[in-house]
């Protein structure tokens, strides 16, 4: 009996302690997800976290910075993992090492990352530092020589996403140029390219050229943002072939085919690792009539319209006015699309639901926009597409200037 009643007392008290250890577990779980859920990043098992970014490589720079009179490029994305494993932004690092730091520039979304994309952002003051803060974006796109005055060396760090209409590597162009033609000393602290695992799209054409696409380069071309900066130099790119004297503060534990999960969104409507992925193939539907998940949670991972026709796309949605988008496209209508947030992780531009989407518009006419040819840099994947063309036949009219290219391209590499 009372071997019986000690048997039966230790069962329950074994159970109660792995039920305890489960629910200590599925609690860490819960918080873990919530942090996850917080930056509105995914993150995955087979992330590489390895890698140390230009930023955190002080021991690089800091000997540089001495002395000088220093400004930063940067936004949201420019961060800095401390001793204790947590990200502070670069600014307050800077600031706390005791460096010169007299402005701050930021690019398009603003210094806090909260502007819709192609809305004016004033320049102003940083309420957390009182630095001045100068927007490069608008009608100045380029650091004036009266806002360079006091700078003798300014830092380039922002979190590029790797696609050629993502505005970013246009303002690199322009402080670069700026750098050149005031005598500045560039350092770009050099971040991973999400989507730098490949090289695919059309080549842009000079007649071409915008904002959202400044160089003779495809829609994905490979390069971080360092080897981009080379790139601009060793092309001349920069107005009347002028060079930047130009410092890369180079990663450690990178190459190209790593997987990278973003600490925080780079821009407004790119959540997470999926949108990022997904982003140079969807961003031609901002050259349409077609809502690309603007106005949702789902940015860049769904597509929909309400002239799409609904027997063929049965996923719907409804955009809404949220931050990042104010007055997203097809405001408050029920779209028809596809949902392709649980979709394969892709490794080349996919065509397939734009021409899916020209296909079964209600009127073919109205489904681009003059847009659409800025975000292509030619004339020539409309035409294609609404001539009828395969996928597998447009992208076979890549092959010549994707070859040529990704030639060009090894000359710049700092990583494999």
């Amino acid at each position: 009996m009372i071997n019986r009643l000690f048997k039966s007392t230790f069962l329950f008290t074994l159970i109660v302690i792995l039920s305890c250890g489960n629910v200590e577990a599925d609690k860490n779980r819960t918080q873990s997800s919530s942090t996850k859920n917080k930056n509105d990043i995914n993150s995955s098992e087979e992330i590489i976290e390895d890698i140390v970014v230009g930023a955190n490589q002080t021991d690089l720079y800091m000997p540089l910075l001495h002395g000088k009179k220093v400004g930063v490029v940067g936004n949201q994305s420019s961060l800095i993992l401390n001793n204790n494993k947590e990200y502070v932004h670069l600014v307050d690092s800077l600031l706390a090492l005791n460096v010169a730091l007299k402005k701050v520039f930021a690019p398009e979304h603003g210094f806090r990352g909260k502007a819709n994309a192609g809305e004016k952002v004033e320049d102003g003051k940083d309420p957390k530092t009182g630095l001045p803060v100068i927007s490069l974006y608008g009608n100045n796109k380029k650091p004036k020589p009266e806002q360079l005055e006091d700078i003798e060396i300014l830092i380039f760090d922002l979190q590029d996403v790797g696609a050629r209409f993502y505005t970013y590597i246009s303002s690199l162009h322009y402080v670069m140029e700026a750098c050149a033609e005031n005598n500045i000393k560039l350092l770009v602290f050099d971040r991973p390219n999400p989507n730098g695992h490949y090289v695919d799209g059309p080549i842009l054409e000079k007649e071409y050229q915008s904002f959202v696409g400044m160089h003779p380069i495809p829609v994905v071309y490979g390069l971080t943002m360092g080897e981009y900066a080379k790139m601009i130099n060793g092309e001349n790119w920069l107005k009347n072939g002028i060079h930047c004297n130009l410092q890369v503060i180079k990663m450690s534990n990178y190459d190209h085919q790593k997987k990278y999960s973003l600490p925080v969104k780079p821009s407004p409507n790119l959540p997470n690792d999926k949108s990022i992925n997904l982003y140079p193939s969807l961003c031609f539907f901002e050259g349409t009539n077609v809502n690309a998940g603007r106005g949702t949670h789902k940015q860049f991972q769904v597509f929909g319209s309400p002239f799409l026709n609904a027997k063929e796309f049965s996923y719907t949605y409804m955009p809404i006015s949220m931050d990042g988008a104010k007055s997203p496209k097809h405001l408050g209508k029920k779209c028809f699309g596809e949902d392709l947030s649980e979709s394969t992780y892709l490794n080349k531009i996919n065509l397939k639901w734009l021409i899916r989407a020209y296909n079964n518009t209600e009127n073919k006419a109205e489904f681009f926009n003059s847009f659409f040819t800025k975000l292509a840099g030619t004339e020539k994947l409309q035409k294609q597409i609404e001539n009828g063309l395969s996928e597998e036949e447009i992208r076979s009219t890549w092959k010549s200037g994707l070859k040529q290219f990704k030639i060009k391209r090894e000359q710049y590499l700092l990583y494999q």
